[in-house]
């Protein structure tokens, strides 16, 4: 679940998503050994839109990159994008 700092673009209702967004991470259960819980608490995008930004940020597209990490910054493998929005229109 994203909570924009983008106000201005929405596409299909939603605020577009672009770096510097937050998001609520869910069902991230890694662990590490001897059975220490390192869920995921952030994700770093590494590759967003070279070319679409909106308020000055590079918007994430369905081919973004990502890396989940866990408190201790371990890396937890990459997100798993469950929707996107199709359909931009500007304010």
């Amino acid at each position: 679940m994203i909570t924009s700092i983008n106000t201005r673009v929405k596409a299909s209702g939603q605020f577009v998503a672009v770096m510097g967004d937050i998001y609520t991470i869910a069902g991230c259960a890694f662990t590490v050994p001897p059975g220490k819980p390192q869920p995921c608490v952030r994700i770093e995008w590494l590759v967003p839109s070279m070319r679409v930004k909106v308020m000055g940020k590079p918007v994430l597209l369905k081919s973004s990159m990502g890396l989940c990490l866990s408190p201790e910054q371990i890396p937890q493998g990459p997100p798993t994008v469950i929707v996107t929005q199709m359909r931009a229109k500007g304010i």
